[in-house]
């Protein structure tokens, strides 16, 4: 079976809305981040990408900038 990963776009709070899931699901756990270097194009240190797990099920996080606002309208059944 094919599996389905979440892509959440965000503009410079993807690190923060990783934090928020995993402290409200319990199972739950960051996998991967990766940050911004010195040659950007984000802020030194802060999160370009990231992935997190709620119950196994993997969620991917990036930090995109403006160009796409963040909707919460999304569901899986």
């Amino acid at each position: 079976m094919r599996k389905i990963t979440p892509f959440l776009w965000y503009d410079g709070n993807a690190e923060e809305a990783m934090n928020f899931y995993i402290s409200v699901f319990k199972n739950s756990k960051v996998v991967n981040v990766r940050r911004y270097g010195k040659t950007g194009p984000g802020k030194e240190g802060t999160v370009m990408t990231g992935t997190f797990q709620i119950e196994g099920q993997e969620f991917f996080v990036l930090n995109g900038g403006p160009q796409y606002k963040f909707t919460p309208a999304f569901r899986f059944s």
